[in-house]
């Protein structure tokens, strides 16, 4: 049968329950009662053919109190006089929370309503937009009304979150709630208040002028001659990258490289030293204008997202210079090829015309789908050959 059945009927009132329709009246003000819901009801034929059906079908759209039915009477060519649902109504905003067993979430909605409207009336429209959100934060609401109180108090403020202090919130809790806080912050908050080229919740601090972990930037010196840390000899150093920027050490080449093993196993170069990179995130790096100065080597995987970072890593140096990421290397280690499951597609605008043909190569599959090679997995001679190609004598010799 395709007759509407009293289930339907809660079905379509629950889609508007769960697009948030329905508690959104309460803020908008819109007229969305009475709502005529859909109904199919039997064809003629079918009463004749299903006469026990069909009653059983009236007597459950009848058995729904809060939904109001108009009829249709007409006399049936074989039945007689007859009666059939024409129209399914509900009336209210009461009714329907009663058919879909919401009273304790209108309720609960409602006193969210009175707490922001007493509150923080500009984030009324924000529960306008998310009704169900905010219903399901309802036990942290009031909280999340505190820290948005305490920013408006003190707008970039300079401080880590573990120094805002709150009867019972904890820096745990507004890291947990950052995405929506966001939202809240934004709704809120004067433009000079919020600096807008951070977005994200993993730059939630920088967007409203918190204090954030800094970032860090590990290298290993190459010389045993520079002496970044006294008394040590090639040390594994991590810095802030506040520190990094101000380094003054006598270094003519940088070598970046993405995998940790290969940082740890580089080998001596004069006045070198050796940065264990970080993917797609360079601005860290962006500080350090000293290295502008220096002749930076880029070692990455060969695969659609090596050149990406590569190409990215330009955006901040454009001097960059790219090795072991060339055709001849990737063809003499095709016994390691590795698989790339998701490709870079879009085009790369700062290679140089030999890695771009070997990116357009990778990127439309003509070698082999989803071709990669991993640097870990090139051989450690094609290393030294390569950097004694770049430091020549800076090199040390292998009896040395």
């Amino acid at each position: 049968m395709s007759w509407t059945t009293a289930g339907d009927l809660k079905a379509q009132l629950q889609r508007r329950w769960e697009r948030g329709d329905l508690l959104r009246t309460l803020i908008s003000g819109e007229t969305l009662f009475p709502l005529r819901l859909s109904l199919s009801v039997p064809a003629s034929s079918e009463l004749a053919a299903q006469f026990a059906a069909v009653r059983a079908w009236i007597g459950g759209l009848s058995a729904l109190p809060q939904v109001r039915i108009e009829w249709r009477e007409f006399r049936h060519a074989v039945l007689g006089a007859q009666r059939l649902p024409q129209s399914a109504w509900i009336d209210s905003l009461e009714q329907a929370v009663a058919l879909l067993g919401k009273r304790r979430e209108l309720t609960g909605f409602s006193e969210l309503l009175a707490l922001t409207h007493e509150r923080q009336p500009a984030l009324l429209a924000w529960l306008g937009k998310r009704p169900l959100q905010a219903l399901a934060l309802a036990g942290q609401w009031p909280l999340l009304l505190d820290v948005v109180a305490w920013l408006q108090a003190h707008p970039r403020p300079g401080v880590y979150l573990r120094q805002v202090d709150l009867p019972g919130i904890h820096s745990k809790f507004i890291e947990s709630q950052r995405g929506v806080l966001s939202e809240l912050f934004d709704a809120v908050l004067p433009p000079e208040a919020i600096e807008s080229g951070h977005s994200g919740v993993s730059q939630f601090a920088a967007r409203y002028g918190f204090l954030d972990k800094p970032a860090r930037i590990r290298f290993r010196v190459l010389d045993p001659r520079l002496a970044i840390v006294p008394g040590a000899t090639l040390p594994d150093i991590t810095l802030d990258a506040a520190s990094f920027a101000k380094l003054d050490a006598p270094t003519r080449l940088v070598f970046i490289t993405e995998n940790e093993t290969n940082f740890l196993a580089f080998p001596e170069v004069a006045q070198a030293i050796v940065i264990f990179g970080a993917g797609y995130g360079w601005d860290t790096l962006g500080q350090a204008e000293w290295l502008k100065r220096c002749a930076i080597h880029y070692w990455g995987d060969i695969d659609t997202h090596g050149f990406a970072i590569l190409d990215q890593l330009r955006s901040r140096y454009p001097h960059v210079t790219s090795f072991l990421m060339d055709r001849t290397t990737l063809m003499a280690h095709e016994a390691l090829w590795g698989k790339e499951a998701d490709q870079v597609s879009h085009d790369l605008l700062r290679l140089t015309a030999t890695e771009k043909a070997l990116f357009d190569e990778l990127r439309d599959k003509r070698i082999q789908p989803g071709l990669r090679l991993e640097q870990e997995h090139v051989g450690y001679r094609s290393v030294t050959a390569a950097l004694q190609a770049i430091a020549g004598d800076s090199l040390p010799r292998p009896d040395a």
